[in-house]
């Protein structure tokens, strides 16, 4: 398997990109690739792939964000090593709590891309939402697993209610969005993305 850095932005570098764009058909990346390319095909939209360092369908975290960013064709991933300040906070507090890459899956709760080409960044809206929520059966399915959902961000966390009608069982840990811009607006939201994050890696451990 080609090398790849482990490192907060490293998916600037074209060279890292093709690294990890050669493992993207290992055997616990494939499923979730497959369901990217349904969606894609189902919305008339670019949807990125789940980054083959982290878990893939052997995940027992998955960390819901809102939507990819026009930024993501720079390298076609969902991860926390692309090159973007939102990214390289996810990577840290991520890091901080102790939460193995190995036990986490990135994904998108629009996941496709909903940017015109060249238009800037933007909320996804409610009826996007709801046109994502058929596919997050599917989703689940691919993760037997699964043992906690960490959904970013008031949005995020307001389209992963369908999981409580499919998995019951299955705990949600809300936490703030890790965007740079809303980090830095108060103490506060790196306090309740660490207190977030440290409750699902007590989960994880059995500790919770």
């Amino acid at each position: 398997m080609p090398a790849s850095p482990d490192a907060p932005k490293s998916l600037r570098d074209p060279a890292a990109v093709a690294a990890r764009r050669a493992m993207a058909e290992a055997p616990h990346i494939r499923p979730l690739r497959l369901l990217a390319q349904r969606i894609a095909a189902e919305r008339g939209a670019a949807v990125p792939d789940p980054d083959p360092l982290d878990g893939g369908v052997e995940a027992r975290l998955l960390l819901l964000l809102e939507t990819p960013g026009p930024s993501i064709g720079r390298t076609g991933f969902v991860s926390r090593d692309n090159p973007t300040g939102t990214a390289a906070k996810l990577f840290r507090f991520l890091r901080e709590a102790g939460i193995a890459r190995r036990d986490t899956l990135i994904w998108n709760a629009v996941p496709w891309v909903i940017h015109a080409p060249g238009a800037l960044n933007r909320a996804p809206r409610r009826s996007e939402a709801a046109a994502a929520a058929p596919f997050i059966a599917p989703l689940l399915a691919l993760l037997p697993h699964l043992r906690v959902v960490v959904p970013a961000g008031r949005f995020a966390q307001d389209a992963a209610a369908p999981l409580a009608a499919l998995r019951p069982d299955l705990p949600v840990v809300p936490i703030p969005h890790p965007s740079p811009t809303y980090v830095c607006t108060s103490p506060s939201v790196t306090e309740r993305i660490r207190a977030g994050l440290g409750e699902a890696a007590a989960r994880l451990s059995g500790i919770a």
